[in-house]
């Protein structure tokens, strides 16, 4: 059952003067039925396995550059988070923290630490979240630069596991442009730990719908460099980076196999250098004044997050819409009738399936053919609201589905000894929809799910539900 506190129905009460009382009694009932890691527990690192990371021999030292913009943080959370950061269990790094709080209470908090790692930066002036992390990103030296909240904490572990993922990488001859954690909420006094966030491999739609990256986000020092932080996303400064960073990636290989004359842009020759780190890495300090529990203290970051996303569909010319959803921080785009010519980068879209009882049969699946949503009431949100994003797909259903028109004849491949006598069976319209998938990522195109399209597809229906664009 999801946890009863002051701040959850707070946000109950600001969701039902956005979306009304019919929605609001769907999430409040969703809540309350939600078990996922309703008993969660971070297990920190034992002596052992501590030791044997500070122990450990690497190739070569990777300099990670830890920026902290500060502005007034209480002490309490500023010692625990410095502490944080001195008691990792890689030792390569520095922790430079711009305070711009116009007086010296972080000053006198800092200085009593000698640890030669850390930075400190007292800024003139208080230039807003971008500007006061730019002042302490044009200080970094190292080759990877992570982000930390001022009154946030990261694991012991966090950079070694960065550091692991960046060695085995180079190990195969690329470089990551972008890695990022799970992570999981804490409350005031960093002993509790609730609502972990474990996140998907890297899926473009899912992070136009929703910044799920978040934290921890570590980034190539040049690739930070050129993008940087911009004061027109003030709020969502972070999900702004991502983007324009993600964007610069794809451009760069997009460029490569250019130069190489290869037509097709397969998905790992890009997307590998967005990496996932499946370990909770950093905790976010939940207390009145943070987005986490207050969701209203920063309304414009939502407002400036859905800019961020129009600014980089409009940077690639893809023509979309964004609006926001129902879920504060959580954004739709409407491409129109004309999606794959708004959309190069697609192959095909669909969208869920529903049955008995206005459950979900069906519409998304994995590799496995498995749907991550069956069973999911029509009208929930499912964990951390993926089930209601537009999201990456490995493949979506041929009854609930539009097509490239250039891809009709692998629809065709995939169906050509069908009886259209014969109902199908459901594994059978499983098996048709991965292998049509397959061939769709072969020619290089990418496969969206939207939970919002229905082309009237149903559990039991037949192919006439497929759409050909």
């Amino acid at each position: 059952m999801s946890r009863i506190s002051i701040a959850n129905l707070k946000k109950t009460f600001y969701y039902l003067k956005r979306n009304g009382l019919r929605d609001t009694c769907l999430a409040a009932l969703e809540r309350l039925r939600q078990n996922e890691y309703a008993d969660w527990k971070y297990e920190e690192l034992s002596e052992e396995d501590a030791a044997s990371q500070r122990g450990r021999k690497w190739e070569r030292k990777i300099k990670f550059s830890i920026l902290v913009p500060a502005y007034r943080t209480p002490e309490a959370f500023l010692r625990a988070m410095t502490e944080s950061v001195l008691g990792q269990t890689y030792d390569c790094f520095e922790l430079i923290i711009a305070d711009a709080s116009g007086d010296d209470s972080v000053e006198k908090v800092i200085s009593t630490y000698t640890d030669e790692r850390i930075v400190y930066l007292r800024l003139s002036e208080n230039g807003g979240i971008s500007a006061n992390t730019n002042a302490a990103l044009h200080a970094a030296s190292g080759e990877y630069i992570g982000l930390l909240d001022h009154d946030d904490l990261l694991t012991e572990d966090a950079l070694y596991e960065a550091a692991l993922r960046i060695e085995h990488a180079e190990r195969e001859g690329w470089t990551p442009g972008l890695l990022y954690s799970d992570e999981d909420k804490c409350d005031e006094t960093g002993t509790m730990f609730y609502e972990p966030h474990l996140k998907e491999e890297f899926n473009l739609d899912l992070l136009l719908s929703n910044n799920y990256i978040c934290h921890f986000m570590i980034l190539e020092s040049s690739l930070m460099r050129e993008a940087g932080f911009r004061s027109a996303y003030d709020g969502a400064q972070d999900y702004d980076l991502a983007l324009q960073c993600v964007r610069r990636i794809l451009e760069q290989e997009v460029q490569k196999q250019t130069e190489q004359e290869r037509p097709e842009q397969k998905k790992s020759d890009w997307q590998r250098r967005i990496v996932h780190i499946p370990r909770v890495l950093y905790h976010w300090r939940c207390h009145q004044g943070s987005t986490a529990v207050n969701p209203r203290s920063k309304s414009y970051a939502y407002e400036a997050g859905g800019r961020a996303v129009q600014t980089f569909l409009d940077d690639l010319g893809w023509q979309g819409s964004v609006s926001p959803s129902g879920h504060l921080g959580f954004y739709r785009t409407e491409y129109g009738d004309s999606v794959f010519e708004s959309r190069p980068d697609l192959g095909a879209m669909g969208g869920p399936l529903w049955g008995k009882g206005k459950k979900m049969t069906g519409g998304i699946y994995g590799p496995d053919g498995t749907c991550p949503y069956e069973g999911l009431r029509k009208g929930f949100s499912g964990y951390m609201h993926r089930a209601a994003m537009q999201q990456d797909a490995y493949a979506v259903d041929i009854r609930n589905m539009r097509l490239r028109r250039e891809l009709w004849e692998l629809y065709e491949q995939v169906n050509r000894n069908r009886d259209g006598k014969r109902q199908l069976r459901e594994e059978e319209y499983r098996s048709r929809s991965l292998r049509l998938a397959e061939k769709i990522h072969e020619k290089g195109y990418r496969i969206l799910w939207d939970p919002g399209y229905d082309n009237g597809g149903e559990s039991n229906s037949d192919h006439s539900k497929f759409k050909r664009c």
